[in-house]
């Protein structure tokens, strides 16, 4: 059997989490690329080494583990900082990410998904993780921006203007829609979200 291997995004708020969640109920192997950063930037790995390097040891925290908000504080404001940083972490986690869809092709797997929030940004920054991997094509979990916004504050416990400056931080979701090959709407009911992820992937591996 040929694995099918597609990519997995969305927005801040938008709940592509659920859906990878129940693409990997119905099968697929879910290769987690926020999952990966987070293993490759624990303690004694390289790459912490490397960033503590670059940012200074203020990035640690007591127990010599990442302290992301100080990380983040460095680098949101400062464009030349993101670079750096990319820089240290996306050719790791793009090898690691490699690694594992070969590890599903090799095991027969029917579909593997590529999960990557900031798919299109990385490819409008020149890193196009998902066209290293071979995708075929993006899933988009797509809501309204005001739905982002809602759950943004819901779940960050933040105010509006504090949620549309995260969500103004990446590529406007209905720009993502157009650039994707498949939507699933994530707005409605858990049950219609489960619902339309359940006939994309027979469409994808039937």
């Amino acid at each position: 059997m040929q694995t099918r291997v597609v990519g997995l995004t969305g927005g801040i708020g938008s709940g592509k989490s659920t859906v990878a969640a129940l693409l990997r109920e119905l099968g697929a192997v879910i290769v987690d690329a926020d999952r990966i950063v987070h293993e490759l930037q624990s303690p004694g790995q390289p790459m912490l080494a490397d960033l503590a390097a670059a940012f200074g040891s203020q990035i640690l925290d007591d127990t010599g583990a990442l302290n992301r908000k100080a990380l983040g504080a460095i680098v949101f404001e400062d464009p030349d900082a993101r670079l750096r940083l990319g820089k240290i972490v996306h050719p790791g986690v793009g090898l690691e990410m490699l690694r594992q869809v070969d590890e599903a092709r090799e095991a027969g797997t029917a579909l593997a998904v590529a999960d990557i929030p900031l798919l299109f940004e990385g490819r409008l920054a020149g890193r196009d993780t998902a066209g290293a991997l071979g995708v075929e094509g993006v899933i988009l979990s797509w809501v309204p921006v005001e739905v982002q916004i809602e759950r943004t504050m819901s779940r960050d416990s933040c105010n509006r203007e504090e949620a549309l400056s995260r969500i103004r931080a990446q590529l406007p979701i209905d720009d993502k829609r157009e650039l994707s090959e498949w939507v699933i709407d994530n707005s409605g009911t858990p049950a219609e979200t489960e619902e339309q992820v359940g006939q994309l992937f027979q469409k994808l591996v039937g």
